[in-house]
């Protein structure tokens, strides 16, 4: 089992950035292949990226492809999600994500393990 916790979010303008981190605890995070996903106000979660085991492979969605980067860090048990040219459509609440499948899981019932997220909030 792991536990996952993030950190970074917070209040940023239009076209500013942020990077999120996803500390994992328990069993070591290598064993996971990793993802964010977010939920805003009144809408469903959904997924914004993810990278397998080793960080050799990623998928991003659509709308934030080009703007945000997923990497992770194996000896630091930490996954990161540096955000770029954010909008206001990104606000939302970000989850990090584990799951014991393999490749990059995109849909939320394929990941095992959630923290509790961060709030991003972004202001036009």
């Amino acid at each position: 089992q792991v536990q996952l916790v993030e950190s970074g979010g917070g209040l940023v303008q239009a076209g500013g950035s942020l990077r999120l981190s996803c500390a994992a605890s328990g069993r070591t995070s290598s064993a996971y292949a990793m993802g964010w996903l977010r939920q805003a106000p009144g809408k469903e979660r959904e997924f914004v990226a993810a990278i397998n085991r080793s960080g050799g492979g990623t998928n991003y969605a659509d709308s934030v492809k080009g703007r945000f980067t997923i990497s992770r860090d194996n000896a630091k048990n930490t996954v990161y999600l540096q955000m770029n040219g954010l909008k206001p459509e990104d606000t939302a609440v970000y989850y990090c994500a584990a799951t014991v499948r393999r490749g990059v899981p995109t849909r939320q019932y394929e990941y095992d393990y959630w923290g509790q997220g961060t709030q991003v909030t972004v202001s036009s």
